[in-house]
């Protein structure tokens, strides 16, 4: 058996990894892949792969691009989401903003630096025509962090994905202001560049496998029960989610890299950009 270490978060998107760990497909070809949660997110997935701690990470495009271009050695080897991430930009509940023109120059809750949470503070602060210098950060580390933040006042707002964050705002915890869609592919799939050179054909079978179940997720009986009670969603939140989301089984083409790397870029997000082919890996 082939012990391959994979990382990603406690989120809806993963549960076809989990699916495919529970039946057994990955032991069937010799693989023994062990997922660890990350609920602290892309930043923390970023020094997983530097330290050698995963071998594989499902992780935000934006965050995974930043992290190669400061030197990460790991490659890109697909897509997993196609559709966008929608953040959600929450606020207390009983706070006094209303709208987003109320959160300029307010200080943003971030689970790390480099996380998610903070690149799209920057995309949201650029949409709204606001100085991305003027942006102040605090880190929380987690969606619970960030409640505590909130709560007690040592930040004003939290981006985090809107349908993992609803049920604080159904309980009255958070107040959802607005929407914030990426404007790339929300998640890939990177590895550790020297796990890579050895193990090119276990990430190959690795991903066939996971791609076999991500092409047909949505037909799964009853699958959208079981993500709701698994998540603690409502159930029409997850059918409203099911339709939004678009899970991929192909690698980044060189326009969509470079047209990603470029918004990057232009947002300030990445100060130089990285080479297509040392980046993106075809397998």
């Amino acid at each position: 058996m082939k012990t391959v270490k994979i990382a990603g978060v406690p989120e809806h998107f993963n549960l076809p990894w989990h699916l495919c760990i529970e039946n057994g497909e990955f032991e069937e070809e010799g693989i023994d892949l062990q997922w660890t949660n990350v609920p602290e997110g892309t930043g923390k997935m970023c020094q997983m792969l530097r330290d050698g701690e995963t071998d594989l990470a499902v992780i935000l495009t934006e965050g995974i691009l930043k992290d190669i271009s400061a030197g990460n050695p790991s490659k890109i080897v697909q897509i997993y989401v196609q559709s966008p991430l929608i953040w959600g930009i929450h606020v207390d509940a009983k706070s006094d903003f209303q709208t987003l023109k109320d959160l300029k120059n307010k200080k943003a809750a971030i689970s790390r630096i480099g996380s998610g949470s903070q690149l799209m503070a920057y995309v949201n602060a650029n949409e709204q025509g606001w100085k991305t210098d003027d942006l102040e950060f605090e880190v929380v580390n987690t969606i619970d962090g960030a409640v505590d933040a909130l709560t007690n006042k040592k930040a004003d707002y939290f981006m985090w994905e809107r349908f993992m964050t609803k049920p604080l705002v159904d309980k009255g915890v958070f107040r959802r202001i607005d929407d914030c869609p990426t404007p790339w592919p929300s998640f890939i799939i990177a590895v550790r560049e020297e796990f890579l050179k050895k193990n090119g054909k276990v990430v190959e079978k690795i991903l066939e496998i996971i791609n076999s179940t991500t092409t047909d997720f949505k037909e799964i009986p009853e699958i959208d029960k079981k993500l709701s009670k698994l998540f603690n969603q409502k159930a029409e939140d997850i059918k409203e989610w099911l339709k939004l989301t678009q899970w991929s089984q192909k690698n980044l083409t060189e326009k969509s890299f470079n047209k990603i790397q470029n918004q990057l870029f232009d947002l300030g997000i990445i100060d130089k950009k990285s080479i297509f082919v040392e980046t993106v890996k075809a397998l």
